[in-house]
């Protein structure tokens, strides 16, 4: 207690000088009045984060993430006329100089050796950078090709894909009410293509790419900063050499369009680093079930710019398919949840003093929640 107690005075101190400055300071004539009343609201909402629980900061950094991940698709179309490569080279690039500023200020550095030295791990984050490229390219050509709603399809199929992956890579067993979600979601994919009129290969692009890049993220056990660094430094000479080849050709947009573009291409990296930061927190100290619960806002805000911002078409036979695929995954996070309460009761300590704890059956396969995302969308 007595480590901490200087740390929390000093803020406790920082937080009444706010509130005094908003309360006691001089409202002459040539003062804009509102100030101090910001900063009193901001010396407020410093005392309150500051003094919550780590899980409930947790989820609400989390929340946050999945907003600003939903809110994407007002932001890609304008960076137009750049194509969808362009843009995913800029944000490989700006990324890396963003986690590069990060890793400099925190002074982690050592893990980089260890990875060069080891060619398995090394391998499996190329493979990291390959399929989350993928996944960034597909979803922004989406986005910027009036195709927000089928994006968002891709994200919300992602789960059953990874259960997929599961059953196939990992031999793992399903319950009957699993299959019956995964069947859900099957018969979903079949409907759209209907609908569609064609395969939406954006949507299965966006959840194959992003599943695997689920599964061998797990492989990796890097945490979220040091392998998104990593990641983006696998792409980083291929993203430059790009970027240089259009320069060099003037087929570039870069500095040819005005400031603002400009400005937001570079700024690309710095909203994929801000929310994959508050992921990243939420992770260590938000449980599991309360992530893959949260995982569903990102292509939920996604599937309502494109239907009530950017107006795109939502036929009969594609709301049919869209409720097919909500249906099964609201089996999927009501089985979670039962399968959670049972492994808590199945682990309970013994009350009659022994210690010692119930063992629980084996466990099938779960409801995977959503690898750490932030290098999504």
């Amino acid at each position: 207690m007595g480590e901490h107690e200087p740390r929390r005075r000093l803020r406790h101190r920082g937080t009444a000088a706010l509130a005094a400055l908003g309360t006691a300071a001089p409202r002459s004539a040539g003062m804009d009045p509102l100030i101090p009343n910001w900063l009193l609201t901001a010396g407020h909402f410093a005392s309150t984060f500051g003094g919550m629980g780590s899980e409930r900061r947790g989820l609400l950094l989390g929340t946050a993430a999945y907003v600003m991940w939903g809110l994407f698709p007002l932001y890609w179309p304008h960076v137009k006329p750049a194509g969808a490569v362009e843009i995913l080279a800029h944000r490989m690039t700006w990324s890396l100089l963003c986690m590069v500023v990060l890793l400099a200020a925190l002074r982690q550095w050592s893990w980089i050796r260890e990875i060069l030295r080891a060619p398995a791990k090394l391998a499996t984050v190329t493979l990291a950078a390959v399929m989350i490229s993928i996944n960034w390219g597909a979803y922004i050509y989406g986005v910027n090709h009036d195709q927000v709603v089928e994006t968002s399809l891709g994200y919300f199929i992602t789960p059953l894909v990874l259960i997929g992956i599961g059953v196939v890579v990992l031999g793992e067993r399903l319950r009957a009410i699993q299959w019956t979600a995964v069947g859900m979601g099957v018969a979903a994919v079949v409907v759209l293509i209907v609908a569609y009129g064609r395969v939406p290969w954006i949507a299965l692009t966006l959840a194959a790419s992003f599943a695997t890049y689920g599964y061998v993220k797990k492989r990796m056990n890097l945490p979220a900063t040091h392998s998104m660094t990593a990641e983006t430094a696998v792409m980083f000479l291929p993203a430059l050499g790009y970027l240089t080849w259009l320069a060099w050709t003037g087929e570039g947009t870069f500095g040819h369009e005005g400031t603002p573009q400009a400005l937001m291409l570079m700024t690309a990296g710095l909203i994929t680093v801000i929310p994959m930061l508050c992921f990243a927190v939420a992770a260590n100290t938000v449980p599991l079930s309360t992530i893959g619960m949260l995982q569903y806002l990102a292509p939920i805000i996604q599937f309502g710019i494109g239907v009530a911002v950017y107006h795109e078409p939502m036929p009969a036979a594609r709301w049919a398919g869209f409720a097919l695929v909500w249906t099964a995954l609201a089996v999927l996070t009501y089985d979670a949840i039962r399968q959670s309460r049972r492994n808590r009761v199945a682990v309970r300590p013994s009350t009659r003093g022994s210690g010692a704890t119930v063992a629980s059956a084996p466990r099938e396969t779960p409801v995977t929640a959503a690898p750490e995302r932030e290098a999504t969308s």
